[in-house]
């Protein structure tokens, strides 16, 4: 029998995952470190600490499913996307990492977009917009802010290929993650000469780039004694985290879209060819499927609007279930069941942190709109999921104009939990909506695509068809998807109405 580890090197903490070769899961362990704000906006990380807790989970799982090195044929990563590791000639380690949820980079990306010529040339060259999240605005920071840091960079690596490099020795990425560093050329799969060249990045600085189940290095004899692998293992690329999330969904053929509900909102559609939103609002990446594209949109509140009204007006639902032991979700989306389609007439932004997809606006307010003295806490817990599923849509409706079909959608994230949510996304997408078998996320997509470079799997699509099954069909209702046709335009004019309040609130 055949295993595979996929390693997740995320946000909160390195997830290792074992699955045998008709995709069970046999193990896996997570654990966590520290994440640190310096200054307000600032997010950073010690790269020690991925390596550390990689380690500590690779062992883990091993010893949690009876295996040793021996039975592993390959390993795949994935992690948080974006992050920037600066490392010296030797391979040192030369700062805190800067995360993808660090904002301190505004006026970086106004300038790189002034560098290259523009809104057009920036996307005819990336692909994309540049966003304080992303890597290229990161390192002129460093270069303005840091030049005693930047003066002794030799190497610039992603969260997840920094644990590759001490996996392996090699300074290596691959292209899904590489597409959200403002560096690469995302039509051609290769780094953008136009973008090194107008930020003045030396070409040497940025690692080796592969295809996500290409392999990429081997498991050196210092790293086996640090993990329990054995030496020798292959390592493949991998995928960065919504990327491989993808794979381990199943969401590798045209049609197939995978919607996310977790506290942000994830819209993820296959592209069989490279396709650019006329003016960036969707990110534009490569996929974790060689020679095949990806189109993204994010909201930045999804099942964190829920989680607002929960912690904010939900105190009786909380109060009762810390007294039976129910989720107060169930709770909250059980009272949301008694008020009608459309909420009667109230409508939900859920623009509480911002948002990215389709406004990339920071001041961008959250609000009900259409109160009146009928609606109740059920109407108000009905708008907040609507509202939700509507910003969703709006991810949605750019995709199709791309001419990207959407036949099914995949969900996932906590708020796929709730067949309630699940029956409106399906009711304002007009779509159907499944679950799969697969609960592990990225790290699940990160061990298919290991199989693939260890042979294990002919492709990415048969590893896929081989492992990932629909679970459970929610299909649309007719009448309530008319009534959602209605009220989405409506739905879509309050942003632009309401954009001059909120800068003013801002302000």
């Amino acid at each position: 029998m055949a295993y595979l580890l996929g390693l997740d090197v995320s946000t909160t903490g390195a997830k290792a995952l074992l699955i045998d070769e008709q995709g069970q899961v046999v193990a896996s362990a997570t654990t966590e470190y520290p994440l640190f704000t310096p200054r307000p906006l600032w997010s950073e990380q010690s790269p020690a600490d991925w390596w550390q807790g990689s380690c500590a989970s690779i062992q883990a799982a091993l010893r949690k499913a009876g295996l040793t090195g021996d039975d592993v044929r390959g390993v795949g990563l994935t992690g948080q996307m974006h992050g920037l590791v600066l490392l010296n000639a030797s391979g040192q380690v030369l700062r805190p990492a800067i995360l993808w949820n660090d904002q301190r980079t505004g006026p970086q990306c106004a300038e790189i977009t002034e560098r290259v010529g523009g809104l057009r040339r920036l996307l005819e060259l990336t692909g994309n917009l540049v966003l304080p999240g992303f890597t290229a605005p990161k390192i002129m920071w460093v270069r303005e802010n840091e030049p005693a840091v930047y003066e002794r960079t030799a190497h610039i690596l992603l969260p997840k290929d920094y644990v590759r490099y001490l996996l392996t020795g090699e300074y290596a990425t691959e292209v899904s993650d590489a597409s959200g560093m403002s560096l690469f050329d995302v039509a051609h799969r290769r780094w953008s000469e136009g973008m090194l060249q107008a930020l003045d990045i030396p070409a040497d600085w940025l690692p080796h780039c592969t295809e996500s189940p290409e392999v990429s290095g081997q498991i050196s004899k210092a790293a086996a004694q640090a993990t329990g692998l054995k030496p020798g293992t292959p390592v493949v690329g991998g995928g960065g985290d919504q990327a491989a999330q993808a794979v381990g969904s199943g969401v590798v053929r045209p049609g197939v879209i995978s919607v996310t509900s977790g506290t942000s909102g994830v819209v993820f559609a296959h592209s069989e060819t490279f396709a650019v939103e006329a003016q960036g609002r969707l990110h534009a990446f490569c996929h974790a499927v060689p020679g095949k594209w990806h189109l993204m949109g994010v909201m930045l509140a999804a099942g964190g609007s829920f989680r607002w009204f929960r912690d904010s007006l939900g105190e009786p639902e909380r109060s009762t279930a810390w007294l039976t032991g129910d989720d107060p979700y169930d709770l909250l989306t059980r009272e949301a069941a008694r008020a009608p389609v459309g909420s009667d007439g109230l409508l939900f932004l859920p623009y509480l942190t911002g948002e990215r997809t389709p406004y990339p606006d920071p001041q961008a307010r959250g609000a009900f709109v259409g109160l009146t003295v009928r609606h109740s806490k059920s109407h108000l817990i009905r708008a907040v999921l609507e509202g939700v599923s509507f910003g969703l849509r709006d991810s949605l409706e750019l995709v199709k104009g791309l001419g990207v079909p959407i036949e099914q959608v995949r969900a996932s994230g906590g708020g796929a939990r709730s067949s309630l949510w699940r029956q409106i996304q399906a009711d304002v997408f007009g779509t159907e909506l499944v679950l799969v078998n697969v609960t592990e996320g990225a790290a699940y997509g990160a061990a298919l695509l290991a199989g693939v470079g260890a042979e294990v799997f002919s492709s990415v699509e048969e590893a896929v068809t081989r492992t990932v099954r629909v679970t459970e069909r929610t299909l649309p209702i007719p009448e309530n998807v008319q009534r959602y046709q209605a009220l989405y335009p409506v739905y879509r004019s309050l942003y632009p109405a309401l954009q001059p309040t909120f800068r003013a609130l801002a302000q």
